[in-house]
């Protein structure tokens, strides 16, 4: 009985995990505010393609961050975020979206090339329409963030840096929204889905097969990403477009990255205790950005952020600037 409660008081210190952030490990999720807005439907799939709304108290029009639940495209759920993930940012000002999206399988049943392309897309349909909605919910189109865990951090970094999804000419009106962000801050970000460079940089990486087609019923981790190796010249192309370290150009928004599970200083070429979460992503991203002169905020233990402190301070101290 005591060893159990030392192990319950050990993990309650422990920052939260990159598996913990926006995912409920339990049958019961987390305890939060009740939403101004529950299950609002932004997609033809009704039963994953939903966000929950929670609008801050301002006589001003409001910035917005959106939490994107981990689970890596394959399980999760936007109530996985509760009271403490949800709170300092209204407290601030700042309204939450959580949002669901379509799983790896469900792509691929709809026969959706990559399958990932439904994941990141339905991401970008969210925000924009969380955006059409700005003078309804008293939000600040212009000032949009965006959070996560693992997939959902890969997901928030996509969004970051990919261009503008937004078609004026369109008929539709909320595809004539922006799909950019003004910032991101993420833990435990994929920053590459591309097998050949994951492996220079973690010599064990086994992420991302299932991103672009190679999963199947008793298929491992591992045996999907040898397929993607395998098949790598053919899919480049998607890799191209949906890594996130691809986009980066020198308009994009300030990145916080943060790797609170990193057991030895990241070097490229060493073997992880996680390769999934390792940050050797961080390392190689904020590189780049830093090489296009973005604002790249990278923090793991040994080396943390004191600028700042934390991914909800840095959102929160970005989203609130004039």
């Amino acid at each position: 009985m005591i060893q159990r409660m030392l192990i319950l008081a050990l993990l309650l210190m422990v920052s939260p995990s990159v598996f913990a952030q926006g995912q409920a490990k339990t049958n019961q999720p987390p305890t939060r505010p009740d939403p101004t807005v529950a299950d609002f439907v932004y997609g033809q799939d009704s039963e994953r393609q939903k966000f929950d709304f929670w609008q801050a108290k301002s006589d001003k029009p409001t910035p917005v961050v959106l939490l994107i639940h981990g689970g890596g495209w394959v399980n999760g759920d936007k109530s996985g975020y509760g009271t403490s993930s949800i709170q300092p940012y209204l407290d601030s000002g700042v309204s939450v979206a959580s949002l669901n999206y379509r799983f790896i399988a469900q792509a691929m049943q709809q026969k959706i090339e990559p399958p990932v392309k439904a994941c990141l897309h339905d991401a970008a349909r969210a925000l924009q329409t969380i955006r059409s909605k700005a003078k309804q919910w008293n939000i600040d189109p212009k000032r949009v963030g965006a959070t996560g865990g693992s997939a959902g951090a890969c997901t928030s970094l996509w969004l970051a840096l990919h261009d503008d999804l937004a078609d004026p000419q369109s008929g539709d009106p909320i595809a004539r929204q922006s799909s950019r962000l003004s910032c991101a801050a993420v833990n435990g970000a994929q920053t590459s889905l591309d097998p050949k460079e994951l492996r220079e940089w973690i010599p064990n990486a086994i992420y991302g097969g299932h991103a672009f087609g190679f999963a199947e019923k008793g298929r491992s981790r591992p045996q999907e990403f040898e397929l993607l190796m395998a098949g790598r010249e053919k899919v480049l192309p998607w890799i191209k477009e949906y890594s996130p370290i691809e986009l980066v150009t020198k308009d994009d928004p300030p990145i916080y990255l943060d790797y609170p599970n990193q057991k030895t200083p990241p070097a490229s070429g060493q073997q992880e205790a996680d390769p999934t979460h390792s940050a050797m992503y961080g390392v190689k991203l904020a590189e780049k950005l830093s090489a296009a002169g973005v604002e790249a905020v990278l923090s793991y233990p040994g080396h943390q952020d004191t600028k700042y402190g934390s991914i909800a301070k840095f959102l929160i101290v970005k989203l609130n600037a004039e």
